[in-house]
């Protein structure tokens, strides 16, 4: 079927101004989105509260509207232009949870405006850590052990039934904000508090850690008739521990198997299915026990993100793009002359080369902060490099740092002193590869 044709003017939220966890990478979805809606003669309208981007162009949408994320700057929108829809998974994670507010206040269905993209029950499913769990246990997918605490006293309860290492997530947080590893009991009680002070709803989850696991993402587009396709598949150098904004990462994945990947492909598309109204893209995160290969479900992000950006780039299949057509009813196969001009969008990218990303710190910028990585993303840019292996594409990668080497062992500069390295190898931080060569170099030392 064509597109829904009541659907006339539609409402782009945008995510704000960039911050560490939530950046450029969304200036560069809710653009690529805004001129596709225009492209079918929709009426566009987009809030975003950073001038400091082309998304807020006036030469981008019909109307622009540089006022703060709230609810008060969505009604304002609202009396002045008759919206039919609006399109919240453009603008990252704050989209989403203001989307969230509107419907609690009722806004969208007094101004007669529905959402597209995603509904409100698939956005609190995804990021309610408690209703997230229990739809994997519902879908009999594998999660780590669990509970959710509303309070300080329910979250020591739950360290003393689980025991440590544990990790804390804060519901409804962006780029891992008020998440954290806990080896240790004298550690437990000022990181929880953290955590359910980071989260708008004071919930967190605490788990069971599973540090040293691999971890997998996947990219997905799915439309109104349930089609999907996975665009991408990124594999984190880094293990679980550390923020998969702040890891070192690889497409397509290098060291999955096939069976773990057909078991990974067909969990991806019931979480998927699972979140309702669905139409856009969708990324979802994986863990894997490298020695038996249990994977386990760690989080779906119902709209496009940091990792859809960057798998948009290493495929050439423009992700948000296409979504946004998706969400105004068409189906992936409708959709002709996209992409590579002869095809619908209907297929699934095949790589005949390696994408690594190395995310890029300013930590200079940032005296006395805590260098080392961990759950809460750091990081504040990336490089992206292209090779016909993952050894030449890593080296194009270190030599686009910036960072007064040539590349990856190929200055001579690096340290040799043992402790230092040990430290570096124990606590990651910014130079982890680079101090993982210099391991493998002076391994002699460490007999």
């Amino acid at each position: 079927m064509p597109k829904d044709e009541s659907i006339r003017s539609v409402l782009i939220i945008g995510s704000g101004p960039i911050i560490i966890g939530q950046a450029c990478e969304f200036d560069y979805s809710g653009t690529q989105a805004s001129r596709s809606l225009r492209e079918e003669g929709i009426e566009v309208t987009l809030i975003n509260s950073n001038p400091a981007t082309i998304m807020t162009d006036p030469l981008t949408a019909d109307n622009v509207y540089l006022l703060p994320l709230t609810a008060e700057s969505i009604e304002e929108i609202l009396q002045k232009h008759q919206i039919d829809a609006v399109l919240p998974t453009m603008g990252g994670q704050t989209a989403l949870n203001l989307a969230i507010e509107c419907e609690e206040m009722g806004l969208w269905k007094k101004y007669n405006t529905k959402l597209i993209g995603v509904d409100i029950h698939g956005i609190e499913l995804a990021e309610d850590r408690d209703k997230f769990r229990a739809l994997m246990q519902e879908l009999g997918i594998g999660t780590s052990p669990s509970k959710i605490a509303n309070s300080f006293l329910e979250g020591k309860e739950i360290a003393q039934e689980l025991g440590f290492p544990l990790v804390i997530r804060a519901s409804f947080t962006l780029g891992g904000s008020g998440a954290s590893f806990v080896y240790s009991k004298e550690d437990f009680d000022q990181k929880l508090k953290s955590g359910l002070e980071a989260s708008p709803v004071h919930e967190v989850l605490v788990e069971k850690a599973v540090v040293g696991w691999k971890e997998f993402e996947l990219e997905l587009l799915r439309d109104k008739d349930d089609n999907i396709v996975i665009i991408c598949t990124v594999e984190n150098f880094d293990p679980m521990g550390i923020h998969t904004g702040d890891s070192i990462t690889v497409a397509p994945a290098m060291t999955l198997s096939d069976t773990a990947y057909q078991r990974m492909r067909n969990e991806a598309k019931r979480m998927m299915r699972a979140l309702g109204n669905f139409a856009g893209g969708c990324n979802v995160q994986f863990a894997i026990n490298p020695e038996t290969e249990e994977i386990i479900a760690i989080e779906i992000n119902p709209r496009v993100s940091r990792s859809s950006a960057l798998a948009s780039k290493a495929t050439g299949y423009p992700i948000a793009k296409i979504a946004a057509k998706l969400a105004i009813g068409y189906t992936l196969d409708e959709l002709k002359n996209q992409i590579t001009k002869t095809t619908s969008a209907y297929f699934e990218p095949a790589l005949d080369y390696v994408i690594v990303k190395i995310p890029r710190w300013n930590f200079e910028k940032f005296p006395g902060c805590d260098e080392t990585l961990g759950l809460q993303m750091k990081s504040v840019g990336e490089v992206m490099a292209i090779g016909r292996t993952f050894q030449e594409a890593l080296q194009k990668a270190c030599q686009s740092l910036e960072n007064n080497k040539i590349g990856l062992g190929c200055d001579g500069k690096d340290s040799r002193d043992v402790d230092e390295v040990l430290h570096g190898l124990k606590f990651a931080s910014w130079d982890r590869l680079f101090r993982i060569r210099e391991g493998h170099q002076t391994r002699s030392a460490f007999v």
